[in-house]
């Protein structure tokens, strides 16, 4: 019997050791060779086997990604699509679908109800909304929920106290998203706008290129996290620290960061941050984040009577369905604990794409060509010399059961103004952790056969 044998037998450890480590604070990297002093047993002896390959496949499962196990978690999954378009929206776990079905089923009720049925929906919808602020280090009253991030960003711009003749600073590297609210504020406050450019080719938004456009006079400054064309991750926190250095408030977009890494907007030290949650394996709905701090520059738009002292109360409009929000713990005891390896495996996967591409002369990357996790996400976008970004999807579709996109997918000032690109923008493949290896061997084999 071997030292962790006895340890777990006898229940007996040095002190300074507080038992197995949690699943979600394990890592690939965690090896624990310390010796522990150990005493004869003087307890009833326990199955120690068991627990033995209890701690082992606890340990295992923290560490490794099984790529069927998960695909199992998604019934669109075991039919015969191949699903590229990740970015436009994921699909939606069995658990969460199971959880919706069972929610209107049985507990479909108007909120607030105090009957028996009522009091069940209201903590399920509960449940909900602090699911979704643990998840990102938020607290309760730091959360909205919406339709869309569109629709929470507007019913923000809407709400916002500013002075006319204040300066926001925004970018043309943004979904439209993150840009039509903020010029319609500008419109309404009669504020100065600034725009925030980025150099070719890899076109990444950083304090140091926006520390030129910061002064006194700017109030607000927005960004995305991750851009939906290009897929490279911004530094927030440095961004977020030149913006704090004047004074200002800063808004990201997260939505298509959030389903390839963790949400934590503490760590980021953003203002404002949003993102949806039905491209993260969950139904259509959305989360908005605002401080404390910085919800007194928001103008609560409640009914009069009703209480203003949340988030939800200042901006919610009761716009949240209520079996989407009680299906959020279900993503979320999902996702965790299994950040780095699905990290880990997506970055494998754009490897092979961006391989692939790169070995072209007649194909163009749009954005870096780098296929590290720490700068990208595994959202890829190209255009081909002699083929219409149109024209691969169209020809892919005819060989293969392949599903990715064309456009410029609501960027169209990216597309447009800054990479200047054809009516019909780019092809665009985005995968997620459910793709497997062979998927995206299978789409280099296609796009073999499509291209010139």
């Amino acid at each position: 019997m071997n030292r962790l044998e006895v340890w777990w037998r006898h229940l007996w450890i040095a002190p300074s050791f507080s038992g197995p480590t949690p699943r979600n604070q394990l890592t690939k990297s965690r090896k624990d060779t310390t010796v522990y002093a150990l005493r004869p047993a003087t307890h009833t002896d326990i199955f120690v086997s068991q627990a033995l390959k209890l701690y082992t496949s606890i340990n295992k499962m923290a560490t490794t990604f099984d790529i069927s196990k998960a695909r199992e978690q998604f019934p669109a999954l075991q039919q015969g699509q191949v699903f590229l378009d990740n970015a436009g929206g994921s699909q939606a776990l069995g658990s969460v679908i199971d959880s919706i079905t069972e929610y209107l089923r049985k507990t479909n009720v108007q909120l607030g109800a105090s009957y028996h049925t009522g009091t069940q929906s209201n903590t399920k919808y509960e449940d909900g909304y602090q699911a979704a602020a643990k998840y990102i280090n938020a607290g309760r009253d730091e959360i909205v929920l919406g339709a869309s991030t569109t629709q929470l960003f507007m019913n923000l711009s809407s709400a916002m106290i500013l002075n006319e003749g204040d300066e926001i600073i925004l970018s043309k590297m943004e979904h439209e998203t993150n840009v039509k609210p903020w010029l319609f504020m500008a419109e309404r406050l009669k504020l100065k706008v600034t725009w925030w450019h980025s150099d070719k080719p890899e076109l990444k938004l950083t304090a140091e290129n926006l520390k030129p456009l910061l002064s006194p006079k700017v109030k607000f400054v927005a960004c995305t996290h991750v851009s939906n064309i290009l897929g490279s991750i911004h530094d927030v926190r440095s961004i977020a620290d030149a913006v704090h250095e004047v004074g200002a408030l800063f808004c990201v977009d997260g939505v298509s960061f959030a389903p390839h890494r963790r949400v934590d907007v503490k760590a980021f030290g953003v203002d404002f941050y949003a993102f949806s949650w039905y491209k993260v394996y969950g139904p259509h709905i959305a989360v908005l984040y605002a401080s404390n701090s910085a919800q007194e520059y928001v103008k609560p738009m409640a009914h009069f009577f009703n209480p203003t002292k949340t988030l939800e109360d200042k901006l919610g409009f009761a716009a949240s369905n209520y079996e989407g929000v009680q299906a959020i713990p279900e993503i979320v005891k999902y996702l965790e604990g299994s950040d780095e390896a699905i990290t880990e495996h997506e970055g494998k996967l754009q490897k092979i794409l961006l391989d692939f591409l790169k070995s072209r002369d007649d194909i163009t990357v749009i954005g870096t060509t780098s296929a590290d996790s720490k700068e990208r996400v595994p959202t890829i976008s190209f255009v081909v010399d002699g083929i219409s970004p149109k024209q691969i999807v169209v020809e892919a579709e005819k060989i293969s059961n392949y599903g990715f996109r064309w456009g410029h997918f609501y960027s169209k000032r990216l597309c447009d103004e800054v990479l200047q690109l054809g009516s019909e923008g780019v092809t665009r493949v985005s995968m997620v952790h459910y793709n497997t290896e062979d998927e995206i061997h299978g789409l280099v084999d296609v796009l073999k056969k499509v291209l010139p």
